[in-house]
């Protein structure tokens, strides 16, 4: 059990392990004799303290991680030791005017950092410290800028935004980083007394350039002062911009963990009616898994988008580290692969269609040619859930689930021979012909041939192991010529469109007049009136008629009812079922 402390470096809170303290301690107390007497050697000092402390920041994993002597020597290794340096102090002292260059060649696998050069700038230092960055000159840079202000607007832009973003290089560890050096001791000697030898140098100068420093000098206070309201305008927008993604990305966070909290719950407890939707799901995927990928795969994005909210608002936020970035990315890879087979999948199930026919023979009683045709509905059917995709589920006598629908149509045509017979076409979906083929056999559909009457049921079924695959029943009807044919009310609305008549009536209304099967394959009409109305709907309680006498609508679903004549006498309206002149 090791004793720790608390330590304060560069207005860094740490805690150290003792031993590594009294290190840490020796190792500066030999800097600051190493340094003492040497001209700017408190800001020598400084400068290295600030450069172990961002050192010792870098390498913590969270707040309360202990330093140990492992990292004070992986530290002292990067700064070096004190007298593994020695600086001549006639170098600064001799050297020429103007002859230490602001430039420098990084070192050896040293990678460069952006900043704004402060000390060489002329609105920003975006331009010196981009100078330093890529190696070109910042004259071509500053007139690649200014022509691409001037003809596009885009260097204006662009030049605000690297100002803003850009941090400038204001300490010398940073201004190392930006020349690509290496942060030690050394070098941090060398460029503190390069700074104090510039400052002696222009004072030792003044008589020379003053009138250029001035008019440098204005330049520069009236683009500080300008930078700083761009600056402040920007960080208003900015913190708007971070409101905004916080409010976004939390609600969207709040919405979907609802969402699957409710999924998961309904899922596990078998609401009635919501097992329908597993009836669509080809994967065989519990529900609750997929609405945790959905979760994860928009969930991760609008983490990261409320993330960059706070890191907006709050500057000197904690960072999540790599460790939940990277693993918050492979969970949102895993989940948006995984979705995207399970799509692959469920597409696949309806990628081909199978079709099953079945032909029967109607034996009619031999008393009369003609057929009556009805459709009837099994009355023990228990009504269910709510209608998906053309199905819903309902339950029989013996509280089975099936898959019902009454998605139906008949067509009649005339038969080739004197027999009358009955097609059945089923077709269903699947991944193959032969899982196509076999989902449409599972369909079920009854009929009924009572005497000369056709007692068609309105539904079909299947089980709900075969799952919603887009089946449907389609009837054709063979009679054969001379048939006279009649119609149940109840089969106004499954009269087919392929059904041909010798008028011109909307199909339901097929339904309301007796017919006979032509030798040309089309009904005539037996009892239809000379004069039929252009267009007539309804369903018995009201109708609108649209023909050569105007316009007459009969709605009769209220109390008193209500009927509008539209007429070469204009409009007349009544609501208690009459008309008035």
């Amino acid at each position: 059990m090791n004793k720790t402390v608390n330590i304060n470096l560069a207005n860094l809170l740490f805690h150290i392990d003792e031993n590594a303290y009294l290190k840490l301690q020796r190792y500066l107390e030999a800097i600051k004799r190493s340094f003492a007497g040497t001209t700017g050697s408190d800001e020598i000092i400084a400068d290295i303290e600030a450069r172990i402390a961002e050192l010792f920041y870098e390498k913590m994993e969270d707040d309360r991680q202990v330093i140990t002597q492992k990292e004070v020597d992986a530290v002292i290794a990067i700064m070096g030791q004190p007298e593994d340096y020695h600086v001549d102090e006639d170098i600064f002292s001799d050297a020429p005017s103007g002859s230490t260059s602001t430039k420098s060649s990084a070192a050896p696998g040293k990678v460069k950092k952006l900043y704004r050069d402060i000390d060489r700038k002329y609105i920003g230092g975006v331009c010196a410290g981009l100078e330093h960055y890529l190696g070109f000159d910042a004259l071509w840079i500053r007139l690649i800028f200014i022509l691409l202000g001037v003809f596009t607007g885009f260097g204006f832009i662009a030049y605000i935004l690297l100002w803003i973003l850009v941090p400038e290089a204001a300490t010398t560890a940073q201004k190392l980083d930006m020349t690509g050096e290496p942060v030690n001791i050394s070098n941090i000697e060398r460029k503190v007394k390069e700074g104090f030898e510039e400052v002696a140098e222009k004072v030792r100068s003044v008589d020379y350039d003053k009138v250029g420093q001035k008019v440098k000098s204005g330049g520069s206070s009236f683009f500080d002062a300008l930078g700083d309201i761009i600056l402040f305008l920007f960080k208003v927008v900015g913190k708007f911009i971070g409101i905004l993604l916080i409010i976004i990305g939390a609600a969207t966070l709040i919405a979907l963990f609802i969402a699957l909290f409710t999924v998961g719950v309904v899922d596990a407890v078998h609401i009635p009616g919501v097992d329908l939707l597993g009836m669509l799901n080809s994967t065989e995927t519990p529900v609750w898994i997929v609405s945790l990928l959905v979760f994860l795969v928009i969930g991760v994005p609008f983490f990261f988008l409320m993330y960059l909210g706070l890191k907006i608002l709050v500057t000197n936020l904690k960072s999540i580290g790599n460790i939940a970035k990277f693993s918050l990315l492979g969970l949102w890879l895993i989940a948006l692969i995984t979705l995207a087979v399970l799509s692959f999948k469920q597409a696949a199930a309806h990628a081909y269609t199978g079709s099953v026919t079945e032909r029967d023979t109607l034996a009619m009683a031999a008393v009369t040619d003609s057929l009556l045709i009805r459709f009837t509905e099994d009355e023990t059917l228990q009504h269910g859930g709510p209608i998906v995709a053309g199905m819903k589920i309902r339950y029989d006598e013996n509280d089975k689930p099936m898959l019902y629908s009454d998605n139906l149509l008949v067509d009649i045509l005339m038969a080739e021979d004197s027999v009358a017979s009955l097609r059945i076409r089923k077709d269903a979906d699947g991944s193959s012909f032969e899982d196509a083929r076999n989902r449409a056999g599972r369909v079920n559909y009854t009929y009924a041939l009572s005497g000369n009457t056709l007692n068609l049921d309105r539904y079909f079924t299947t089980g709900t192991e075969n799952k919603v695959r887009d089946q449907l029943v389609r009837l054709t009807l063979y009679v054969p010529e001379g048939t006279v044919l009649s119609f149940d009310r109840s089969a106004r609305d499954y009269i087919g469109r392929r059904t041909r008549t010798d008028r011109d009536l909307y199909r339901k209304d097929i339904a309301n007049y007796r017919w006979r099967m032509g030798a040309d394959g089309a009904l005539s009409c037996l009892d239809c009136p000379e004069q039929l109305p252009a267009t007539d709907w309804g369903d018995g309680d009201g109708h609108i008629i649209i023909d050569e006498n105007g316009v007459d609508i009969d709605l009769k679903d209220a109390d008193d009812g209500i009927q509008v004549k539209i007429d070469e006498d204009g409009v007349r309206i009544n609501t208690d079922g009459g008309i008035r002149p």
